[in-house]
């Protein structure tokens, strides 16, 4: 009896709280006017009308998706690898760690993707590839931007490219500034200058230096794994083919599988 007697008092505390939970999620969320929601907070109708093929061919869906989200990872390394070298000139290690190791982790996604595109045949490929040129993945600003920010500086292909005034002048910008790489250097110089072949020995000593160095390979071999899983799914879908933008295709890329930011943190295993 006492318990049915409170039943009421009870319902009408819930329904106390469920309204004023309500009232705050309406005014967080934006119930009241719709002012924000999931999709106008992740612009997701204008970011699904991105998707404008050339072509009625099933396939080129899947195509186009793709290669924006490798773009929109791109940006995401961008940042991370910007807040790494920042970290690096704060002398702040650990924290250049965690955002290498979260760019680590991305750039296995971006190999892994590469599952996804091969879900093309040859044949469905082809049938939308002619209406590409002159576009080519090498013209991918974002891609090259990495490259330089990372170490791997090559101005020739601002003479290349085919990008806007603005994109050029991004990569100009990232020929300018100081990388990944001089920011690793400048580091080591203000610890005293001790050699890769010291830090690597005396990891008692320069532990968060051979950390750091070990994360930063980390990066390079990813993308090393990237460019030769790369070369591989081209060979598959086209074969020796030339490229849509004029390259030897597949023969170019695999010139490129010998790149490295770091090429002194491979080097140094050969001296220990």
């Amino acid at each position: 009896m006492l318990v049915g007697s409170l039943a009421p008092v009870a319902d009408a505390a819930n329904m106390r709280r469920t309204s004023g939970v309500k009232t705050l999620m309406g005014t967080r969320f934006g119930e009241e006017g719709r002012k924000l929601s999931y999709g106008t907070y992740l612009n997701i109708a204008r970011l699904l009308d991105l998707q404008k093929g050339l072509s009625q061919e099933h396939d080129e869906l899947l195509f186009i998706v793709a290669h924006q989200v490798y773009e929109l990872w791109f940006k995401v390394v961008l940042f991370e690898l910007e807040a790494t070298r920042d970290r690096i000139d704060a002398d702040d290690v650990f924290f250049a760690r965690h955002y290498l190791q979260r760019v680590h982790v991305i750039e296995r996604v971006l190999v892994e993707q590469i599952e996804v595109l091969e879900t093309m045949s040859p044949q469905d490929f082809l049938a939308f590839r002619s209406q590409l040129a002159p576009a080519s993945g090498f013209q991918s600003v974002q891609f090259r931007e990495i490259e330089f920010l990372s170490g791997l500086k090559e101005p020739k292909y601002l003479a290349r490219i085919e990008a806007t005034p603005e994109e050029v002048e991004r990569l100009r910008k990232r020929l300018d500034e100081p990388s990944l790489d001089d920011a690793f250097r400048s580091l080591v110089k203000r610890r005293g200058g001790p050699s890769l072949v010291e830090i690597f020995r005396d990891r008692e000593r320069y532990g968060d230096l051979f950390d750091l160095c070990e994360a930063l390979l980390d990066h390079d071999e990813a993308f090393a794994h990237w460019r030769a899983r790369h070369v591989l799914m081209v060979e598959r879908q086209i074969g020796s083919k030339t490229g849509t933008g004029g390259s030897s295709g597949a023969q170019y890329l695999r010139t490129t599988l010998d790149k490295r930011f770091f090429p002194e943190l491979w080097d140094v295993r050969s001296q220990l």
